[in-house]
C-alpha cells in the first residue's frame, strides 16, 4: 500500500526525454516512514503465520494482475524511465518470470529440514529452519525501476516478510503502481508491500526506521553512506552497486554472434545497465573483424522516442556529463573512436560510442560509465584478457564468447564477476534459479534463486534430545574418568579418519 499521509512537501517528476513534469508525489518524511515500517510489521505477523501455500497462492495472484495490468506497468516504466515501451515490457516479463520462481520454490527451499549429528550427539535430533526476518526495507533504482527492486522485494515477500519500498525518486510512479496492485490482489494483507516516495532523504529515514534488513541498489558511493546509517543499528544490509563488465572474445569465435550480443548489451536501455557491457577483451588476430562488425550493427541505431527506436534518452540528466568526460578522456589519452565521440552527447540522448585503444587506467576503463559507449581493446591471449577482466575494482558479470561451451566454461571460471554467460551476455538475467550479486566495489549479498531467499530470512537451529545419555558431557556430574575416556576415544577414531 502506499503511504498517503498529508505532508506540505511534493516532488516533481520529468520526461527525461522532453523535460515536461509527468507528475508529482509526496515526500515521506522519517514520521511517515516509521508509520509505513510499522504498519508493515503488524500486517506481517499474519503473513508470516501463513502456510507457505497460502503466501504461495497470493504472490501468484498478484502476479496474475501484474500480468494483466502489464501495458499499463510498462506505460509507466517507460513514461519514467524514457526507455522504448517493448523493452518496458520485456522489463516485466521478467519480472514476472522471477516473482513465478519466488513463490512457488519459498516452501521448498526454506522448510525445515533435519542434519546429521556427531558422535558425542547421538541422542539428539537435529534440524534447522529458515524464519522470515520480519520487515525489509528496499531501495530501488531508477534504470530498471520494476525487475531489479523486485530482485529483493518478490524474494523477501516469498520469505514471509513485509516489504517497505523507496523507488528512486526518477521512478516512484512505478513503485506506487507496484503496491497498489500487490493491495488489489491480496487485499486481506494490504500493507504487506508499502510504498514510500522522497529523494535522498527519505532512504535516510528508511535505513533509520528499523527494519530488520535493508536492500539497496545504487552507487558504490552512495551504499557506503546507507550502509554507514545501518551499521548504526546493526541493521543487515545488501548492496548491488554496478559493474564494469567485460566480455571476452576468443580467437575461434562465433564474431558475427559475439558483435551481435556486444551491441546490445553495450547499448540497451541507452547502457543504463548494472550488468551491461562496457569492456571488451579481443585477441589480436580478430580484434579489427570484431569491431568492424560491432560498428556496424552500431552504427545503424539511433536513439529516440519513437515506437522503433533501439534505445531512448540517458534517464538521469547528470549521466550525460559522465558519458562526455569518459569518451573525451579516453580519446584525449591516445585512443581512436571507432564510431562516434565526444560529440554523440547531445541532450537528452547519447549516440552510439565505439572505442578502441584505450589506456587500462583511464576513466572509461576503470569507472562505470552507464551509458551507450563500448570499449573493444586487443589484448595477446586470453590469459592477458582475463587478467585485465579481473584488475577491474568491480565484479558483477562477464561474458566469454569463443568456439566451444566447455572451453568458454573453463575461461569463466578464471573471472572474479558473480555472474557469467558464455557465447550470450546477460544470460544469467533471465534465470530465477540463479543468484545475481557481485563483489569489491559491486557489492555483495545475492538476490534470485535459493540464495535469494535464503537472503531475507533468518536461519534457527534447533536440537530435540531423543532419550537421555549414559554418559552426559554437559553436566557437572559427569565423573573425570569418563570425561577422560570419551577424549581418547574421539582422539583414537579421529587418528583413523
Amino acid at each position: 500500500m502506499t503511504d498517503t499521509t498529508a505532508t506540505a512537501a511534493v516532488f516533481a517528476v520529468h520526461s527525461p526525454a522532453t523535460g515536461e513534469p509527468i507528475a508529482e508525489h509526496t515526500v515521506a518524511g522519517p514520521e511517515e516512514v516509521s508509520r509505513a515500517v510499522e504498519r508493515a510489521r503488524t500486517v506481517q505477523a499474519g503473513w508470516a503465520a501463513l502456510p507457505a501455500a497460502r503466501r504461495r497462492d497470493h504472490l501468484l495472484r498478484w502476479k496474475k494482475a501484474l500480468a494483466t495490468e502489464l501495458d499499463a506497468v510498462a506505460a509507466v516504466i517507460a513514461e519514467e524511465t524514457g526507455k522504448p515501451a517493448g523493452d518496458a515490457a520485456l522489463e516485466v516479463v521478467l519480472t514476472l518470470e522471477h516473482l513465478a520462481w519466488a513463490a512457488r520454490n519459498a516452501g521448498r527451499v526454506l522448510r525445515r529440514r533435519k542434519v546429521g549429528t556427531g558422535l558425542f550427539t547421538v541422542h539428539q535430533r537435529a534440524s534447522l529452519v529458515h524464519r522470515p526476518l520480519g520487515v525489509v526495507g528496499v531501495i530501488g533504482p531508477w534504470n530498471y525501476p520494476l525487475y531489479t527492486p523486485m530482485g529483493s522485494i518478490g524474494y523477501a515477500l516469498a520469505a514471509g516478510n513485509a516489504v517497505v519500498f523507496k523507488p528512486s525518486e526518477l521512478t516512484p510512479g512505478t513503485g506506487v503502481l507496484l503496491a497498489r496492485l500487490f493491495d488489489g490482489a491480496v487485499p486481506e494483507h494490504a500493507g504487506l508491500l508499502t510504498t514510500v516516495t522522497g529523494p535522498a532523504s527519505t532512504g535516510d529515514a528508511l535505513a533509520r526506521s528499523g527494519v530488520d534488513k535493508l536492500a539497496f541498489t545504487g552507487s558504490p558511493g552512495t551504499a557506503r553512506k546507507v550502509m554507514e546509517v545501518c551499521a548504526r543499528t546493526l541493521t543487515p544490509f545488501l548492496a548491488e552497486c554496478g559493474g564494469k563488465d567485460a566480455v571476452i572474445v576468443t580467437a575461434d569465435a562465433d564474431l558475427d554472434a559475439a558483435a551481435d550480443a556486444i551491441v546490445w548489451g553495450a547499448l540497451s536501455n541507452a547502457g543504463q545497465t548494472c550488468a551491461g557491457v562496457e569492456r571488451v577483451y579481443a585477441v589480436r588476430e580478430v580484434h579489427t573483424a570484431l569491431c568492424e562488425r560491432v560498428v556496424e550493427r552500431a552504427g545503424a541505431l539511433r536513439p529516440g522516442t519513437g515506437a522503433d527506436s533501439p534505445y531512448g534518452p540517458m534517464t538521469l540528466p547528470a549521466q550525460l556529463a559522465v558519458v562526455e568526460r569518459h569518451v573525451s578522456g579516453a580519446v584525449g589519452r591516445g585512443a581512436r573512436a571507432l564510431l562516434g565521440g565526444p560529440a554523440s552527447v547531445r541532450a537528452p540522448f547519447v549516440s552510439p560510442v565505439v572505442l578502441t585503444g584505450v589506456p587500462e587506467d583511464a576513466e572509461a576503463m576503470t569507472e562505470e560509465t552507464f551509458g551507450p559507449v563500448v570499449v573493444i581493446n586487443p589484448v595477446a591471449d586470453v590469459d592477458e584478457a582475463v587478467a585485465r577482466a579481473n584488475a577491474s575494482r568491480y565484479a558483477l558479470g562477464a561474458a566469454v564468447f569463443c568456439g566451444g561451451g566447455r572451453a568458454g566454461a573453463e575461461i569463466a571460471a578464471r573471472l572474479r564477476a558473480g555472474a557469467v554467460s558464455v557465447n550470450s551476455v546477460l544470460g544469467f538475467a533471465a534465470v530465477p534459479a540463479l543468484p545475481f550479486g557481485g563483489s569489491r566495489e559491486s557489492g555483495f549479498g545475492r538476490i534470485h534463486g535459493e540464495e535469494g531467499l535464503r537472503a531475507f530470512s533468518s536461519v534457527q537451529s534447533m536440537t530435540v534430545q531423543r532419550f537421555t545419555p549414559p554418559l552426559s558431557l554437559t553436566s557437572f556430574t559427569a565423573p573425570a574418568a569418563a570425561r577422560e575416556r570419551a577424549v581418547r576415544l574421539a582422539r583414537s577414531l579421529h587418528r583413523r579418519r
